[in-house]
């Protein structure tokens, strides 16, 4: 959006449409990989629904198949190219990543878990989108902005590392089933390392992105946005002990935290 006047009851269904039909794609990723993984969670995450018995198979299948068809009712009758695109890619993906077939489960190899996890975080999520707002809901010509490079390179960061950083707390249960993730060949520590270098790396080059804004309040906000974050976790990563799982977990969910903060500053990069 270009300005305030923008921002109609046509934008705001076109807005909640995309949120709401990724919302179910995700859950739909999320709970195909959990069904996938009742033994290994036994292990690694023995509180989840499935892992427990709280959820029968049947009941997992159940709504995952239900959200299935949620996000697809929702992309079909929004009539939007680009959001029935990212869905799709995002069906064929997810799928792949968890699904125990011949040329599946690619969450097996540490290269292809992690392009699955980069693509659609970082490159399908911003690029589908926007285009889905630009072009089907606003009716704009589709060009790039600094904010949408801007976005798509800073996110390719931060998946790579959400990706890495996953498999942390889970080397045991990976290790025991065969698993190949970067944490069971490298190890926790080394992984972890390299994730906090990632992050530091990518808000280091966000200041300097903020730094060179023409505009004054998007140069405070970008440089102080992204510089109170990466001192923010410079300060709980320094206290991490990779060895306690439930701080790891913990530690995980921060990194979420931060990641969808950035949607608060990514629009002040112009």
């Amino acid at each position: 959006m270009k300005s305030l006047d923008d921002f109609t009851a046509t934008v705001l269904k076109g807005y909640l449409e995309a949120l709401t039909a990724a919302l179910c794609m995700n859950i739909y990723v999320v709970g195909l990989n959990q069904l996938y993984d009742i033994q290994i969670d036994k292990i690694n995450k023995p509180g989840l629904p499935l892992a427990t018995g709280e959820f029968s198979v049947a009941t997992g299948v159940c709504l995952v198949v239900t959200f299935l068809i949620m996000s697809f009712s929702i992309g079909i009758r929004s009539g939007s190219v680009p959001l029935m695109c990212a869905l799709v890619v995002s069906f064929l993906l997810g799928s792949a990543y968890s699904i125990e077939a011949p040329l599946l489960r690619w969450k097996r190899h540490a290269l292809l878990a992690a392009s699955c996890i980069l693509f659609v975080r970082a490159i399908l999520v911003q690029l589908a989108f926007f285009a889905h707002m630009q072009q089907h809901v606003l009716k704009r010509p589709l060009a790039a902005t600094k904010s949408l490079v801007f976005a798509t390179l800073f996110m390719c960061c931060f998946s790579a590392v959400i990706a890495l950083f996953k498999d942390i707390p889970d080397v045991d249960g990976d290790r025991d089933f065969g698993i190949q993730s970067l944490s069971v060949r490298l190890g926790p520590q080394r992984v972890y390392q390299l994730c906090i270098s990632i992050l530091l790396t990518a808000y280091g080059a966000a200041t300097v992105v903020g730094a060179s804004s023409t505009h004054l309040l998007q140069k405070i906000i970008t440089v102080s946005g992204h510089g109170l974050l990466a001192v923010t976790l410079w300060q709980r990563a320094r206290h991490l002990e990779v060895e306690n799982q439930a701080r790891v977990t913990s530690f995980y969910m921060f990194i979420w935290k931060l990641f969808y903060a950035e949607y608060f500053l990514i629009p002040f990069v112009q």
